[in-house]
């Protein structure tokens, strides 16, 4: 990449301001009780189609490669920070439930769109565009769904663990997938050692990084505490792990974001113990250790719960600063005159209700849980299923009509699911506090 020029360095910046305060401003969501991600999104497609009215200054920010980089950074950080908040062990109990829900997720979806709804409703495409559409139906955008999870405090329900679990597993099939859709349509066929060796080298990254870097990340902890203790080098080592899992992912062909989420799950407070605590926390306990025993116990209790946290407190001024951009970024890329084809818009509904029921079909497999709450989950398809019909593009077999289509059906699944899983999600904590209360 070239140098940037002064004007376009100029215009980044003044760019990357005005979507940070877009955002704030878009948090006006939360006084209707709608999570703020949903706000972001929405501002996001406005200031993308303001062309409409003759407004063509936002139109640069689509096509900028710095705010595309922070975009992405920010999801890999958004997904990080899902994985520090997230428990490996609870993970584990529901796995079986979370392969069970990824798996029809992908499947369903994908024999819907491949072998039915497209030829159906598009006939005289080739197959490889029908295939392309079923592949583009099996994606999951799990940094929306995820942001819902946070933003409500529900990132450690049982509800939760299965999603995010059946997200990875549902990015590893969804790859496969794509690998393999890609191949037959370049090299005209693929081999079963081809798809058994993109398989395998996508569940060994994923059980390497977890197992050795909960082995390795204690004296890596330990190692740099003696170079310093301060909050910088904790800072460092969190964000270093993140980094540098999201490259591994990358470089063997996964997304960069089951890195960094493998990251966050594999850090725990225990490899922090040799740092510092923050000077707060410190002065506090200085301050009352003469007071009455029980009430420095539970000061202590509240105080070593905040200490445990720091590591996600000095994350989150970078993702308030780098999630935004990603959720405002994607909703720029909606292209609103997709919309103006009454034809494309019927068959994008037809899509988009086959789409949503083959995700919401999933959570019906997911035992003794909301199902509800599993199924919209997996629904959003956002920057996943862009990925998915711009590499279809790219290889001449997704043709306009079955772009637009796809765009609308990615615009719809990932605008509605903010509202229903949010609405989903706040009836299941109004019905658990009656029982709380009574066992209290």
């Amino acid at each position: 990449m070239g140098e940037l020029t002064p004007v376009l360095e100029a215009y980044t910046l003044l760019s990357i301001a005005i979507i940070l305060l877009a955002a704030k401003c878009s948090g006006l969501v939360e006084r209707f009780g709608q999570p703020s991600v949903l706000g972001e999104l929405i501002m996001g497609v406005i200031l993308g189609n303001l062309i409409f009215l003759g407004v063509r200054f936002f139109d640069p920010i689509k096509e900028n490669i710095i705010i595309q980089f922070l975009a992405d950074l920010g999801v890999i950080v958004l997904l990080f920070q899902v994985g520090l908040e997230s428990n490996l062990g609870s993970m584990a109990r529901v796995g079986g439930r979370a392969l069970l829900v990824a798996v029809v997720g992908v499947v369903l979806p994908f024999v819907l769109g491949a072998y039915i709804v497209g030829p159906l409703l598009m006939p005289g495409m080739g197959s490889n565009s029908y295939i392309f559409l079923g592949a583009t139906l099996t994606a999951t955008s799990v940094g929306i769904t995820a942001r819902v999870f946070r933003d409500l405090g529900r990132l450690n329900s049982r509800e939760s663990q299965i999603v995010l679990g059946a997200a990875v597993i549902d990015d590893i099939l969804g790859l496969i997938i794509l690998a393999v859709v890609s191949a037959i349509v370049s090299l005209g066929s693929v081999s079963i050692g081809d798809v058994a060796s993109i398989s395998a080298k996508a569940v060994l990254f994923l059980f390497a990084v977890v197992t050795f870097g909960q082995m390795l990340a204690p004296d890596i902890g330990n190692l740099l505490s003696k170079i310093q203790t301060g909050t910088g080098m904790k800072f460092t080592l969190a964000i270093t792990f993140c980094l540098l899992f999201a490259y591994f992912a990358e470089q063997i062909g996964l997304a960069p974001i089951v890195g960094a989420f493998a990251a966050g799950l594999v850090l725990d407070p225990v490899h922090f113990r040799h740092f510092d605590n923050p000077r707060v926390i410190n002065d506090i306990k200085e301050t009352v250790k003469s007071e009455d025993p029980k009430l420095v116990e539970r000061i202590d209790e509240v105080l070593d719960y905040h200490a445990h946290r720091h590591i996600d407190d000095l994350i989150e001024p970078l993702s308030f600063f780098l999630v935004p951009i990603f959720f405002i970024k994607t909703g720029m890329d909606v292209d609103l005159s997709t919309l103006l084809d009454i034809k494309v818009v019927l068959i994008a509904i037809a899509v988009a209700t086959i789409a949503l029921a083959g995700k919401v079909a999933a959570g019906y497999v997911a035992g003794d849980v909301n199902k509800a709450i599993v199924g919209w989950g997996m629904v959003p398809r956002g920057e996943v299923g862009l990925i998915f019909a711009a590499m279809g593009r790219s290889l001449g077999v997704v043709p306009d009509r079955l772009f637009s289509v796809i765009v609308i059906v990615i615009i719809f699944s990932t605008l509605i699911t903010p509202l229903v899983l949010s609405y989903l999600l706040k009836r299941q904590i109004a019905q658990e506090k009656p029982q709380a209360v009574v066992q209290l």
